[in-house]
């Protein structure tokens, strides 16, 4: 199975093992390989959740700009299939500004996708007349048609028989030209993929994307006068991109359903998994929240997405009245397949094996706490066995086991450990270091180390700001010796101080001084009675005795207890 997409681009320096894409994923179309996020292409519906929740941005729409004006510097043809959401992106309510901007970039024709919109709601009209539709879903939102196809196949047969205003609108335009290109411009990804699918569309332009080559060709709308002005005609589908858009196109409802528009992705998931319940529904399904003018890839403006939408109701309100709009009679039929996933079924003994992995033995200790991006643990332990997921992505269990093993390594070290902060309050501490500076305490975590021990080192080590080494410190509180080793975690705040018992090691440097210095004097008064033996025998013998006395006091150096900074 794919992890990667045609349509997303993931920059995995950036991705930072947050899991927010994934918590964010209505579809859990996100696996994490060497801890990057990919996406899983056959899962996705293209939703555009992950690039816009990103706090790396490291995910990005891939861009058909270069392809596009590839195309439009062809000497071919090229037809622009406008969406009429351009209204609420871009600082214009004129389609002739547009137009002039669009053919300056090299465009042959713009043509709103509002005439394609026409067209199917009229064929959703002739649907809904034959009765034959317990509930009807509209077919306008790529991202919902998928989601419905891989995720909600029981609905399927609700889902109306009917294009997209975007691939409506491409065949009347084949069929005036069939030669033409096709490029539609809106604020959707799940568009790049609708259109490569439909094998009559060449490209698509985001409104990201098309303000990105307005910028680089130095095009400014309000700068552009409009030199052609047709008169304008009443296009009731301009409302398309709004909630209750579709609803509002309608020249008339028919009779006998109930219209309901619902927006936001996980509003239409919980309309779709329930649908065999409800009856007499005509849904109107965004997978977008304000429908598409709150679009992925569309432009924010002052007053957000409510602006958005009043500068549509405007615009398509603007030439009520005026004749109507002409569509042209094409092939309106869709089908829309289910698309069955290739994932791995896991058994029951499966699930519960890699949920004891992350110590979760009973249904009690599955916290289901989401952290990880799946909603539970089930879910999750899923994800595992299918390859999307790593167990150590289950956060509580990892600090829990992080917590343990440096418990465990804190404890049973033969060396003393006290971790305090800048504020000198003791974070932890283990059993040999309490015993080390006599602290009877059960329990010291929280408390100022200055009342449990003397901290003048830690003092020192904070107040020059560097690491501190003491070969030996006397504890008087239990007439300990310990070689102290203080580290200062800055980044942290945090001192860290080892304390090595050396009590032993002292007391046996002080016995063997004070057998040293017996023997010393032992070796004085051997020496004295020595020299008073050669002086005698010298003075019977002639003989000198300044070899004697060098060989001795040599002996004598030898015995001599160091000084501590000789050692």
């Amino acid at each position: 199975m794919s992890a990667t997409s045609p349509y997303l681009d993931f920059k995995d320096a950036k991705c930072k093992d947050c899991f927010k894409c994934l918590r964010e994923c209505p579809v859990k179309a996100i696996r994490y390989e060497n801890h990057q996020a990919k996406i899983i292409e056959q899962r996705c519906i293209l939703c555009g959740r992950c690039t816009l929740v990103c706090p790396q941005n490291a995910k990005q729409v891939h861009s058909e700009l270069d392809d596009v004006l590839a195309l439009l510097s062809s000497g071919r043809k090229v037809v622009a299939s406008l969406a009429p959401s351009f209204v609420s992106s871009f600082d214009t309510q004129d389609l002739d500004v547009m137009k002039e901007a669009l053919f300056a970039l090299g465009f042959a024709e713009v043509e709103e996708t509002a005439v394609g919109a026409k067209a199917v709601t009229e064929e959703y009209a002739r649907l809904l007349g034959t009765g034959e539709f317990k509930n009807f879903i509209t077919s306008a939102c790529p991202a919902v048609n998928r989601m419905i196809s891989i995720y909600y196949p029981d609905a399927l047969k609700y889902l109306a028989p009917v294009p997209s205003p975007m691939v409506a609108h491409a065949r009347m335009l084949k069929k005036r030209d069939p030669d033409a290109a096709i490029v539609f411009i809106g604020p959707c990804i799940a568009k790049k993929r609708e259109a490569a699918e439909s094998g009559i569309i060449d490209g698509v332009l985001t409104f990201e994307e098309l303000n990105t080559v307005f910028a680089q060709k130095n095009i400014d709308l309000c700068k552009i006068e409009a030199k052609r002005h047709a008169e304008g005609t009443e296009l009731k589908a301009r409302y398309y991109p709004i909630p209750r858009g579709i609803i509002k196109s309608f020249d008339s409802l028919p009779a006998g359903y109930e219209y309901v528009a619902v927006d936001g992705v996980e509003r239409c998931a919980e309309v779709l998994g329930e649908i065999d319940t409800l009856s007499g529904l005509f849904l109107e399904l965004n997978c977008c929240e304000y429908a598409c003018v709150g679009g992925p890839c569309r432009l924010h403006v002052k007053g957000g997405n409510i602006k958005s939408n009043e500068n549509v109701r405007k615009y398509a309100a603007k030439d009520m009245g005026a004749a109507p709009a002409v569509t042209e009679q094409v092939d309106l039929t869709e089908k829309h397949p289910r698309i069955i996933l290739d994932d791995f079924v896991p058994s029951e003994k499966d699930i519960r094996a890699i949920l004891a992995k992350t110590g979760k033995n009973s249904p009690e200790d599955e916290l289901n706490c989401g952290a990880c991006g799946y909603s539970t643990c089930r879910e999750k332990a899923i994800a595992v066995l299918n390859g999307y997921a790593d167990i150590e992505m289950c956060l509580p269990y990892m600090r829990s086991r992080a917590e343990s093993m440096s418990y465990e390594i804190i404890q049973n070290t033969p060396n003393g450990i006290v971790l305090m902060g800048d504020d000198f309050k003791i974070l932890d501490i283990n059993t040999r270091a309490m015993k080390l500076l006599g602290i009877t305490e059960h329990d010291v975590r929280g408390m100022l180390a200055f009342d449990c021990f003397d901290c003048e080192e830690f003092i020192n080590a904070v107040t020059r700001g560097r690491n501190v080494s003491k070969k030996k410190v006397f504890v008087n509180r239990t007439k300990k010796y310990i070689e102290l080793s203080i580290i200062l975690l800055q980044e942290h705040k945090v001192l860290f101080g080892v304390m090595k018992d050396i009590t032993e090691s002292v007391e046996y440097d002080e016995k063997l001084n004070a057998v040293k210095l017996e023997t010393l004097a032992t070796t004085d008064e051997v020496i004295k009675k020595q020299m008073r033996v050669a002086q005698e025998i010298a003075s019977l013998l002639g003989e000198t005795t300044a070899e004697t006395k060098v060989a001795l006091n040599k002996l004598k150096q030898t015995l001599a207890p160091r000084s501590e900074d000789e050692e």
